[in-house]
């Protein structure tokens, strides 16, 4: 019986691993349950019970007698991190690995998973934000297509740094969207054949909550109506960050 119980404790602890770098790289809430349940059936477990929202994971084990709750306090989009766990838990149901070995490569994962580097993410901000000023408006412009580059690149790179630097929420977006408005102000000073609206909106489309409005919906779809509707109002909420700090510059300088 103690060893069981030890078992049970150990397989516990690595589903809430796996389920808490999951929800950390921004997993939907219905993959996260998927994944923990896969993990603790083919450990042997008959009656796994998980619920997962995006600020937490629980799970019980042992018809209720073992339960545990993992907090999660940062969430990021890091797809290769959710993958890579997905995959090894699939791993583990085949056979492939053990439950040890699934251990090791989740604290492996956990340690050892890069996001880009910062000059990439730049790289991608200024192509993002001047090829979707061309899709939005259906026009290229010689003048916006390098001035959107520039601010969202520039932008975008406020947004890191205030990101890694403080932990008050939305206050990255609105304090990088005031950036953007204004530099996209100064442009136009300098070069007034510069639309305002076209290097804006190109420039925002880097911080637009695209995937986290996905994951809201899909986790509505599949019935996790907490999770998604806590995800659709963080949507929302980044989406009025965006427009609340590109509003009080314009206000304030009168464009």
């Amino acid at each position: 019986m103690f060893e069981d119980k030890e078992r049970l404790k150990e397989v516990q602890r690595i589903c809430l691993l796996a389920g808490h770098l999951m929800i950390e790289g921004g997993s939907e809430m219905s993959r996260v349950e998927d994944t923990m349940l896969r993990i603790a059936r083919n450990a042997g477990v008959t009656d796994p019970q998980v619920f997962a929202t995006p600020t937490g994971v629980f799970l019980t084990l042992d018809s209720g007698q073992l339960s545990q709750i993992e907090q999660v306090r940062e969430r990021n989009i890091n797809l290769e991190l959710v993958d890579r766990v997905n995959n090894l838990s699939r791993q583990f149901a085949n056979k492939e690995i053990d439950l040890q070995e699934l251990d090791e490569k989740l604290h492996d994962v956990a340690t050892n998973t890069a996001a880009f580097p910062l000059w990439l993410q730049l790289i991608g901000a200024a192509s993002l934000s001047s090829t979707l000023m061309i899709l939005f408006f259906d026009s290229y412009d010689w003048l916006d297509f390098p001035a959107a580059a520039i601010v969202g690149c520039l932008g975008f790179l406020v947004y890191y740094f205030i990101q890694k630097y403080t932990r008050i929420r939305f206050l990255s977006e609105l304090i990088a969207a005031m950036f953007m408005a204004l530099l996209t102000y100064l442009i136009r000073l300098l070069v007034p054949e510069c639309s305002i609206d076209k290097i804006l909106v190109g420039a925002l489309m880097t911080l637009v909550p695209g995937l986290a409005l996905t994951n809201a919906l899909r986790d509505l779809f599949a019935g996790d109506l907490m999770s998604g509707i806590g995800r659709f109002v963080e949507a929302v909420m980044t989406a009025l960050a965006l427009g609340g700090g590109v509003g009080i510059i314009m206000r304030f300088l009168g464009a």
